[in-house]
């Protein structure tokens, strides 16, 4: 009877092990997306009305971009004047993307 109770007790202590070890290991391996944020963009899924955000930095203005210049990132179609605009935007767009998603 003793004996019983003994393997009982071992096999309770396992599974509590087997738990802790699942919960503890899980996080590790989920990997985290970054938060996207929202973006201002029509219902063709057009950021900021079409305008090139990297020539604000570049030109100090407005200007509207080109459907052929067209990057997508962050669930959102961006053009740009022109490929160079294009090219650094892709290379960092948290830079050039305009603040509070455009609105």
């Amino acid at each position: 009877m003793n004996n019983m109770k003994s393997n009982r007790v071992k096999k309770g202590i396992l599974l509590v092990l087997s738990a802790a070890f699942l919960i503890v290991s899980l996080p590790a391996g989920i990997k985290a997306e970054p938060l996207k944020k929202k973006i201002n963009s029509d219902i063709f899924g057009v950021a900021i009305k079409g305008y090139d955000t990297v020539a604000y930095f570049t030109e100090g203005r407005a200007v509207k971009g080109k459907r052929e210049f067209a990057f997508s990132w962050n669930d959102a179609e961006w053009y740009f004047a022109s490929a160079e605009n294009r090219d650094l935007f892709a290379a960092d767009p948290e830079h050039y993307a305009p603040k509070y998603g455009g609105y």
